[in-house]
């Protein structure tokens, strides 16, 4: 029950708006007291950033159930998604929710305004990550250094699917998609597996 009236407060308030970022496509992204990034297998994140990424999460899917109960014939929550403030990664962004709508089936990415998540670039020696502040606003932010070092397809997918409510895992293997980063540069995957598509579509399910 109290996890219900967090969820939907946080989905108000996500509507009212994820972040103020900076307008310039080069400006980092202001710190933030949790982040969920795309690194090496040397860092294993913390407590805070598992709970605000969950916060991020919950929020997101929060705002989308809302606009789903406005228009029951939806079978499917869709989870729209603004990337305008990430232009070079226009056709990244593009492919990974291709990607994870041809994975999952109980929820979908769509680009469009009123987003429930936006996506923004520029340069951060945190790299790429999906960031909120613990009280349900959040964006994916996508370095550009980091995008040339590792497949910028999967840092897409992999951040994407902080969004979706899976964590990191950099420990795991490249067939792994949440390992990020830890598998190193060479590893290309840009598809969740099994266990993490399973994930997903259960946790869309539920609500």
């Amino acid at each position: 029950m109290k996890r219900s009236v967090l969820s939907a407060t946080l989905g108000l308030a996500l509507a009212a708006g994820l972040a103020v970022l900076p307008t310039t496509a080069a400006a980092a992204a202001p710190a933030a007291p949790a982040v969920q990034g795309y690194t090496a297998s040397t860092y294993a994140g913390s407590a805070e950033e598992t709970a605000n990424n969950q916060a991020f999460f919950q929020a997101v899917m929060a705002s989308a159930k809302a606009k789903q109960a406005a228009n029951p014939a939806l079978a499917t929550v869709v989870v729209t998604y603004d990337a305008s403030s990430a232009p070079t990664f226009r056709n990244q962004i593009a492919s990974a929710a291709q990607i994870w709508n041809g994975s999952v089936s109980n929820v979908r990415l769509q680009a469009g305004s009123a987003a429930d998540f936006r996506y923004y670039e520029g340069n951060d020696s945190r790299g790429s990550y999906a960031s909120t502040d613990g009280h349900g606003r959040g964006y994916v932010f996508l370095d550009y250094q980091q995008n040339r070092q590792y497949n910028s397809v999967r840092v897409t997918a992999h951040e994407t699917g902080h969004v979706l409510g899976l964590p990191d895992h950099y420990s795991g293997p490249c067939s792994e998609l949440m390992s990020g980063g830890g598998p190193g540069t060479s590893c290309t995957n840009p598809y969740p597996n099994s266990t993490e598509r399973s994930r997903v579509n259960s946790l869309w399910a539920r609500g």
